[in-house]
């Protein structure tokens, strides 16, 4: 069995057995597929206590647990975990059966194929990206906090790298050539700049990971594409579902 859900953020009550109550028949050969704002791995100086056990519980669950990166994730700490390969393509293992699915991989699991590709632009933060070396770091978070200006602070809660790099993107594409571009399942964060502009009314602008996805959307052939987000459950089309609490079985 394979379900897929969307974003967490560190909270994973979702997954507690009355309101996710199929896991009673799952075993660790089955898997739960979070799209993404995972936020199980952020402390910027190794697990916590909390951490620790939310983890720990994950690992507890009778399914395996995967996701790719959203744009809230510490990726300090994610990139550091040594890359393993599971089903044919990279992840990192945060726990045996906790996996992050690295951006521009293809996995073979139960007899279908998925694409995984994370990350996403950071919106919330009209107020700027603030420096903690900054002389002036707490004068302009002061000035902020008083103009409730939404903001990250770099390497706290906030990193470059929720975009990709070019060479995440060529790895995509040339495991997708490799497999003819013809994927049974795509699972992003964000979604395509065509997409993006449909379920926002023009309001969201595109990026350089939206508009690879509008490559990827033309080029390959695929069942269902999933993402999260957008903190929304919505069919936007027949082959595109953005989710966010809904957990749905696709396998």
């Amino acid at each position: 069995m394979i379900y897929i859900t969307g974003d967490c953020h560190q909270n994973f009550m979702r997954f507690d057995v009355d309101i996710f109550p199929e896991q009673k028949e799952m075993t660790k050969e089955d898997c739960v597929i979070i799209c993404g704002d995972f936020g199980g791995v952020w402390e910027k100086d190794g697990e916590s206590r909390k951490e620790k056990m939310l983890m720990d519980e994950l690992e507890g669950k009778p399914f395996t647990t995967l996701f790719v990166d959203g744009n809230h994730e510490n990726f300090d700490r994610l990139y550091a975990y040594p890359v393993e390969e599971w089903h044919g393509g990279k992840v990192h293992k945060i726990r045996p059966s906790v996996i992050h699915l690295m951006r521009g991989q293809i996995f073979e699991v139960d007899g279908v194929s998925i694409f995984a590709f994370g990350g996403a632009s950071s919106h919330d933060v009209s107020g700027g990206i603030l420096e903690p070396e900054d002389p002036d770091f707490h004068k302009k978070r002061a000035q902020l906090n008083q103009g409730y200006l939404p903001y990250r602070i770099n390497h706290y809660s906030w990193w470059k790298e929720e975009l990709p790099s070019e060479e995440e993107m060529q790895e995509g594409r040339r495991n997708l050539a490799a497999h003819d571009f013809k994927v049974d399942f795509i699972v992003t964060h964000c979604c395509a700049s065509s997409t993006q502009a449909l379920i926002s009314g023009g309001y969201m602008k595109p990026d350089v990971l939206t508009d690879y996805f509008d490559e990827i959307r033309w080029k390959v052939k695929y069942k269902k594409w999933f993402f999260g987000h957008y903190h929304d459950n919505k069919n936007v089309n027949l082959e595109e579902k953005l989710l966010y609490e809904q957990i749905i079985r696709i396998r």
